[in-house]
């Protein structure tokens, strides 16, 4: 048996699923790794990461075209597994832009749309967020207040978001708001910071996900054109596919998170001297260890 992969997993990946979990393992060792401790003690997001993500085909990386790696699935999920065995805010960061941003333009987006914006943010040149949460509707998202109503040439949106990652320094912002004129209609809209209106404010003071910058979007009467809205989905149907797939990836990302875990109690156990042996040598330390492996794996 092999300790480290019980299931031979490995054995049953393709080539180009082990390149990428191989790529995304060693940037996460020599690139995140060494700035993981600051990030989290200091509450800040190093934005450049983004663009280090990019240029290794991380972000959107299920996506076909657009600049995109193309992956399948499981190859995305390894990408977050490996990720997150650094740390859950990392991950959070990729899983905003890939699943939560990216995901929505290119399944329900114009063609302009998907060529204005899929490339850069592929590339982390541009930043994106997902604006569905309220003040008072969480786990309700279709009792959301945020509206946009109809002007000529487009819409005024007005509300406000909450534990939005990103938004405090994102380009792009997917905005999920009611419409009246259209029955109250649930529609997406692509906003641009700098947009007269639109705020940003950062939430401080998290006890987790540290390294990943969390705010609001606030918008008061923001304008946006007709082109804006995401032309090919209606209702709740838009905003929770992207979750779908967010939470595919936060699965994946959640074992790379627990095995992190296992391997420091297990090097811990095995390193740690008492009465003259290591811990791992008593046998309720390797019952723990076992089920431990046994329950992620």
């Amino acid at each position: 048996m092999n300790w480290e992969d019980p299931f031979l997993l490995d054995d049953q990946l393709t080539e180009e699923e082990r390149m990428a979990r191989d790529m995304a393992e060693q940037y996460a060792r020599d690139k995140l790794l060494p700035r993981v401790t600051e990030a989290f003690r200091e509450e800040k997001t190093d934005a450049a990461i983004f663009r280090e993500m990019g240029e290794l085909g991380l972000l959107g990386s299920m996506i076909e075209g657009y600049g995109c790696a193309g992956l399948s699935y499981v190859g995305y999920g390894l990408v977050a597994r490996a990720i997150e065995m650094v740390d859950s805010g990392y991950r959070s960061m990729m899983s905003v832009q890939s699943s939560l941003v990216m995901y929505p333009i290119f399944s329900f987006g114009s063609d302009l749309q998907k060529q204005k914006y899929l490339p850069q943010l592929s590339a982390g040149n541009l930043i994106g967020c997902f604006g569905l949460t309220e003040p008072d509707h969480g786990s309700d998202p279709g009792g959301m207040t945020t509206v946009a109503r109809e002007t000529k040439g487009g819409y005024l949106l007005s509300g406000v978001k909450t534990w939005i990652s990103n938004a405090p320094f994102a380009d792009i912002f997917v905005v999920w708001a009611k419409v009246p004129s259209q029955n109250n209609a649930i529609r997406g809209f692509l906003l641009e910071r700098g947009m007269k209106g639109l705020s940003t404010p950062k939430i401080s003071g998290k006890l987790s996900l540290r390294a990943s910058t969390t705010g609001q979007i606030v918008m008061d009467e923001v304008f946006v054109t007709n082109e804006a809205i995401l032309p090919n989905v209606v209702g709740l149907k838009g905003p929770m596919s992207c979750l779908s797939s967010a939470r595919y990836g936060i699965a994946w990302g959640s074992l790379g998170a627990a095995e992190t875990c296992w391997r420091a109690a297990r090097d811990y156990t095995m390193a740690r001297q008492q009465f003259g042996r290591p811990l791992a040598a008593n046998q309720l330390i390797q019952k723990k260890l076992a089920d431990g492996q046994t329950e992620i794996f």
